[in-house]
């Protein structure tokens, strides 16, 4: 895993690639895209690229308009202002009648590092994941981004992506198939089960190479699809492992760990060891001296798994 590339580059290059074959596709983004990375897709298509300035809500409505007429259309802006200041116009002229737009959303999560707090998306998987008919999506790295893009383009319906402004190694392989619905299991294990997406998928992995060397066999299941969420993968690792942890640079209120513990509560009660962001906010700092202060490094995840085990 020596080669590192950013979600939101992947996307970049998907999009443009995606354009040849989608003559339908348009894209709008609101003076950001050079850090989305939408600008590659406007300098090859410029006639079919939409800057709509600092103005999230209006390119939002403006999404909704195109894809009443038939387009496909992919909408940018960082995740805080995709999610938050944009929300209401997502909800009311998006989402209520199931539109063709899909918001792809760079600097999500902690990793967004000195930007603060106020730039740090920790509750967008909650908001976006509660809305009836979202799809939303958390890859892992540029190969699953690229797959998921083109998934995004041909699926009926809106979609929400999470897109990551820090490089990460690329963990999948070319030729890998991903399905929206359905998670890939990256390690096998029977001791515990660590259910993980985005830029935490790797972070697991290199917990459960830990864990492996201690002999205890940790089964990492990456959910790159929130919602619709492999609800058989999730069952299955819990029937089989004896502990069970989800691992997320969001919020530990509304995003993949309670998506997970809501099939467990009404399927298999299990205990569910939720790892991500305590009811708090993000500060200023690197990537990864949040990710340290936060407790979500692979140390982290398996002295969290150990515990887990102990008490169970």
């Amino acid at each position: 895993m020596s080669e590192q590339i950013a979600t939101r580059d992947a996307y970049g290059k998907a999009l443009a690639e995606l354009g040849d074959k989608h003559p339908e596709i348009v894209v709008l983004d609101a003076d950001l895209s050079g850090s989305t990375k939408t600008a590659v897709f406007g300098k090859k298509f410029p006639h079919r690229f939409f800057n709509m300035g600092v103005a999230e809500q209006d390119m939002m409505g403006t999404a909704a308009g195109f894809a009443l007429s038939g387009k496909i259309a992919f909408a940018s802006t960082f995740a805080i202002f995709a999610t938050g200041r944009a929300w209401e116009i997502v909800r009311q002229s998006i989402v209520y009648p199931h539109l063709n737009v899909k918001i792809c959303a760079s600097h999500a999560g902690l990793t967004v590092g000195e930007d603060g707090a106020s730039h740090q998306t920790i509750a967008d998987i909650a908001v976006m994941r509660v809305l009836p008919g979202m799809t939303v999506l958390v890859p892992a790295d540029a190969v699953e981004t690229e797959n998921l893009v083109a998934a995004s383009a041909v699926r009926e319906g809106p979609v929400y992506m999470r897109l990551s402004r820090a490089k990460s190694p690329l963990l999948f392989k070319p030729e890998d198939s991903f399905e929206i619905g359905k998670a890939k299991i990256l390690t096998s294990g029977n001791d515990v089960a660590i259910v993980t997406c985005g830029l935490m998928t790797t972070h697991a992995w290199e917990a459960a190479k830990i864990l492996e060397k201690e002999g205890i066999g940790a089964r990492v299941v990456h959910c790159g699809s929130v919602k619709p969420l492999d609800r058989e993968a999730v069952l299955k690792a819990a029937r089989e492992t004896r502990a069970l942890l989800t691992v997320e640079e969001h919020s530990i209120i509304g995003g993949l760990g309670s998506a997970v513990a809501e099939v467990l509560s009404e399927a298999l009660p299990k205990r569910v060891v939720r790892m991500g962001v305590h009811d708090e906010f993000g500060q200023s700092g690197s990537a990864e001296a949040l990710l340290k202060h936060y407790k979500l490094m692979p140390e982290d995840i398996a002295d969290a798994a150990r515990r887990a085990l102990k008490e169970n």
